[in-house]
């Protein structure tokens, strides 16, 4: 049996149901509406909107001289810093601009952690449906005559893309589903250095959220061929200890939540004894 068709479409379903788990999780232990865990998704998804036509546009410029190249030992380092900038200024402006006008009132640590999960969540959720449409894809395509449907300059390429896919080990399938699990925590990391930026009222928190989502995208894509696929998904399981530490190091009291406060009671008609009147009573009155 071919285990391939049981982990390439597990590697994606996995990818689809773990933020939408977590997102279950956290809407029941922090008693939250979904509203903010659906603008997250929204704002990942608008920001890339932008973000994806501009790495083509600039790509495109590169490629026609337009704008010139660094040289050649130098392209690694500067694909992997253009590409961590790009990502990190269009998604933590994004992120900024949804606290900033979409969720006015979501100022506590829990809306934040709420509202990264969905950005996580989303981005998860596309890559799984992705991942599931190339499966059900290149299984149809596996065993046909590509020469029938692939033009014969690229035919070549196509087989050894096929076959690339079809002779990976079983466990570097699931890979997906890890790498989702990792970017998860950071994607909340995020969102809750960014909320600082208006619980601290210190405009530093976006550049430093910019930064920190840079350094993560960055460093994966320019150590991917030195440390290899594996070595690389245990540098990003590291970011997400780190993000993690960075979750609960920035956690603040919820501004939401109003803190009781003791009043002493009033006492009313009913809780005030009679006087009887006596004369020794009545001449005790006179000094009160």
């Amino acid at each position: 049996m071919d285990f391939h068709y049981i982990t390439f479409p597990l590697n994606a379903l996995l990818m689809i149901a773990m933020p939408v788990l977590l997102a279950i999780y956290l809407a029941r232990k922090f008693k939250l509406e979904w509203e903010i865990w659906l603008i997250g998704g929204a704002t990942f998804i608008l920001s890339q909107v932008g973000h994806i036509p501009f790495n083509a546009g600039m790509n495109a410029l590169f490629r026609n001289n337009i704008i010139p190249l660094p040289p050649p030992e130098w392209l690694v380092a500067f694909t992997a810093i253009f590409g961590g900038l790009s990502a990190g200024l269009w998604e933590e402006l994004f992120r900024y601009g949804m606290f900033r006008w979409w969720l006015k009132d979501a100022r506590s640590w829990r809306k934040g952690v709420f509202a990264g999960a969905g950005h996580g969540g989303a981005e998860a959720i596309l890559l799984g449906i992705l991942v599931l449409a190339a499966f059900f894809q290149l299984s149809a395509y596996r065993n046909v005559d590509l020469a029938t449907i692939v033009p014969s300059a690229q035919l070549a390429t196509a087989e050894a893309q096929i076959s690339t896919y079809w002779s990976a080990p079983w466990y570097a399938t699931l890979l997906g589903a890890v790498e989702r699990f990792f970017t998860i925590p950071v994607q909340i990391a995020l969102a809750v250095i960014v909320l600082q930026t208006f619980t601290r009222k210190q405009w530093f928190w976006v550049w430093l959220a910019v930064l920190y989502h840079a350094i993560v995208d960055a460093s994966v894509v320019f150590l991917l061929n030195p440390l290899g696929m594996y070595w690389t998904e245990a540098l990003i399981g590291g970011y997400a200890v780190l993000s993690v530490i960075i979750i609960f190091v920035l956690r603040q009291p919820d501004p939401d939540t109003p803190q009781p406060v003791s009043v002493s009671p009033t006492p009313t008609a009913l809780d005030l004894k009679p006087v009887e009147e006596t004369q020794e009573n009545l001449d005790n009155s006179k000094y009160q």
